[in-house]
């Protein structure tokens, strides 16, 4: 089993993937949700910065001024265990992340962790990305410090247009020239579990597998 059908069927095990009938923030019904706020202990996010770290090394040249930026607040976690991880396999990266308010006393400041410099090259960890919203508020803050943005990591592609045509992922591409590497998206996790049991239960039957399609048709880019 690869890393991707390890992490779909992690991520199912932990209740972080689920299926049934849902509504989305942006007011859509859809079969199948992704809630990142599930993981709680910390075999978990020790996992989930490996799921990380893979996609991670498949996608991206490390160089020694890579720093993994998280932003507030999912994002810290994700960062410190992707750093963490990446540590691990003898990668040793810089890691920070924002604060939602500025410190007005003691160091001050907006982030925490690695001191960023002209040099250095920023990945950003993300969970999952609908809007952009979390990348949009914190570029001015990376760009502010000199830093070059060199790619998005998340972990769930969800492939769904936006407001317009276009997946907040092609807005980011075509807006900054930031390029976006999920470690699954939507068509990997239709793949890994349809009529494919997890712990013997089948959790995409064909039912489910029609209404993923059908929802794909209508949303998904």
């Amino acid at each position: 089993m690869d890393y991707k059908s390890e992490f779909i069927t992690f991520m199912a095990r932990a209740g972080a993937l689920t299926f049934g009938d849902f509504v989305t923030k942006s007011g859509r019904r859809t079969p199948y949700f992704v809630n990142t706020g599930k993981y709680s202990d910390g075999g978990q996010i020790s996992r989930l910065g490996n799921f990380y770290a893979d996609c991670i090394m498949e996608n991206v040249n490390i160089t020694e001024n890579t720093v993994l930026f998280g932003p507030a607040y999912k994002g810290v976690a994700l960062a410190v265990s992707a750093a963490v991880a990446l540590s691990g396999r003898g990668v040793n990266v810089g890691y920070c992340f924002n604060r939602k308010e500025v410190k007005d006393h003691g160091e001050g400041g907006a982030l925490v962790g690695h001191k960023l410099t002209g040099g250095d090259r920023v990945l950003i960890i993300e969970d999952v990305i609908t809007a952009g919203t979390a990348v949009r508020e914190v570029l001015p803050i990376l760009q502010e410090a000199g830093a070059v943005v060199d790619g998005l990591i998340i972990s769930v592609d969800r492939m769904e247009r936006g407001a317009g045509e276009r997946t907040a992922i092609q807005e980011i591409w075509e807006e900054y020239n930031i390029p976006t590497f999920p470690i699954v998206n939507v068509r990997d996790i239709l793949k890994c579990l349809h009529n494919n049991p997890v712990d013997g239960k089948v959790l995409i039957d064909d039912g489910t597998a029609a209404r993923i399609e059908a929802y794909m048709e209508e949303y998904c880019v």
